[in-house]
């Protein structure tokens, strides 16, 4: 047994897949009545996969190995060539170590939601499989499977403990997803049925094949609207405005922090490993989409009253530097679009867990109706205005870090000509001077001025010992990447390298 748990042949990626789900199930053994023994029942269960995950990792994982690791599989349906493959890489670690941290404080920040907690906390456990099994799976038809595994627990999140329109937003995030996920459906039977009698669904297998280039660049768009839904991508992001104003902030929280993220890593792990000559061709196409992204959805942002959908659009204006970076087809700027996914999984959650700790207390969205705040709630005020510039990418933060090597992507790319490369940098550089306009213009409608003062309950309860917890411990990865982002880079560097090595001419 001590062999067993001490060397690779223990399925460490199954249990840290399924463990999640199946301890969520017991929930509903629980009695009706204990909200505070669920709470903590899931916390602890949250902690412990984050501590499994952390463990295998560190023991079990070569960080200069770019080739999949702690690869398990299992025979499913051998007719469809359909088996349990997992696997983890320099790409996946990072997003599944980001899952782990974030779910774990979303549990934490869902204190307070106490009605039907066994079904909230069974849902919460039941994305949390779903995406690292996203994270780590090495089947097309499994990813698939994980990919859609999202859909049920985010629409009834949303549709059970969300605002007033709830039921519009779930029915509008459900309608896109889904759609979405038809295309990708297509893409992965497309890919597992060409060329052969027998189905091949190994993204091993899938990675070396060649295709004719039309049906190639055919696959490519398909997978592309699925991750560009997911990501979000202009014109097909407005889903998430509406998902992100009417959620409970722990499901912001993963929407913000991994959900989006899923999309960024389809586009590397499927359209760029898996599809090389069409994603050659895409990616002038895939930078301009990201510059517009950039550049509208900041300016979208400053016109946006409810707080929530103001955060949601500096979400997509951040993916854009994402979409940029998988887009340069340099070792620099893939590295920077990891770096990013990482960066804005911590600042995205941090922002709309403050977002709603703070309408926890004045029960106001609309930053017309707000202003004073900075006097009543310091502590809440002083985490916000810190995260914030985070955002904005102020140097020392992790957003900083992000969006320089991003721009260092771009300069040292050898696709584009000169003149084309500082057209797209001067662009780009537009868009982050819009960023801190509406994130200060933000903070200075809900903390200074004095129009809550005249409001009847002028007094409320600053951040608690749990709130102050959660914003901390996000706080903290994004001052520590932002001091030394090799952390991050040491993970993926090897990986970027053998990918763009392996299928792009240099």
């Amino acid at each position: 047994m001590y062999l067993v748990f001490t060397t690779n042949y223990f399925p460490w990626l199954t249990t840290v897949v399924v463990f999640p789900i199946f301890a969520g199930l017991l929930l509903f053994f629980f009695p009706h009545r204990g909200n505070k023994v669920m709470r903590w029942y899931t916390l602890c269960i949250c902690v412990l996969e984050l501590l499994l995950t952390t463990y295998a990792f560190c023991y079990h994982f070569e960080l200069d190995d770019p080739l999949m690791q702690l690869m398990e599989d299992y025979k499913w349906i051998p007719f469809l060539d359909f088996d349990w493959r997992l696997g983890i890489d320099g790409l996946s670690i990072g997003p599944i170590l980001l899952t782990g941290f974030i779910t774990t404080l979303a549990t934490l920040a869902a204190w307070p939601v106490t009605r039907d907690s066994r079904l909230f906390h069974f849902l919460m456990l039941a994305m949390y499989s779903g995406q690292i099994g996203s994270f780590s799976a090495r089947d097309l038809l499994l990813f698939f499977i994980m990919w859609e595994l999202e859909l049920i627990p985010v629409y009834l999140l949303l549709s059970m403990w969300g605002g007033k329109k709830r039921l519009y937003s779930a029915t509008k995030f459900i309608l896109y997803t889904a759609g979405g996920s038809i295309f990708l459906l297509m893409g992965v039977l497309g890919i597992g049925l060409y060329g052969s009698n027998e189905p091949t669904l190994n993204f091993e297998t899938s990675a070396n094949q060649s295709y004719p280039i039309a049906l190639e660049i055919l696959f490519y768009i398909g997978f592309l609207i699925a991750f560009a839904v997911k990501s979000p991508i202009i014109p097909l992001h407005t889903w998430l405005p509406d998902t992100h104003g009417e959620a409970h902030y722990s499901t912001c929280m993963l929407l913000a922090g991994i959900l989006l993220k899923m999309g960024a890593y389809g586009l590397v792990r499927i359209n760029m490993e898996l599809l090389p000559h069409a994603h050659s061709i895409f990616s002038p196409w895939l930078i301009i989409v990201g510059i517009i992204q950039i550049i509208y959805a900041a300016s979208t942002s400053s016109g946006q009253r409810n707080l929530k959908k103001r955060i949601a659009y500096s979400s997509v204006s951040h993916m854009g530097f994402i979409i940029i970076g998988i887009g340069s087809i340099s070792d620099t700027g893939l590295n920077g679009a990891i770096l990013q996914i990482i960066s804005h999984g911590f600042i995205g959650a941090a922002l709309f867990f403050l977002a709603g700790t703070s309408y926890d207390r004045i029960r106001l969205v609309y930053l017309d109706e707000m202003g004073g705040l900075a006097i009543p709630i310091p502590k809440i005020f002083t985490t916000f205005s810190i995260l914030s510039m985070a955002s904005l990418a102020l140097p020392g933060m992790s957003g900083f870090v992000a969006e320089l090597v991003v721009f260092f992507g771009i300069i040292t790319s050898q696709k584009y000509l000169l003149m084309t490369k500082i057209l797209i940098t001067l662009v780009m550089a537009i868009g982050m001077i819009l960023t801190p306009i509406y994130l200060l213009s933000m903070l200075r409608q809900m903390f200074y001025g004095y129009k809550l003062f005249n409001a009847p309950n002028s007094y409320f309860f600053d951040s608690g010992p749990r709130e102050l917890f959660v914003a901390i411990s996000i706080l903290i990865p994004v001052i520590g990447i932002g001091i030394y982002p090799d952390f991050v880079f040491s993970l993926s560097v090897d990986k970027v390298e053998a990918i763009l090595s392996n299928y792009f001419a240099r």
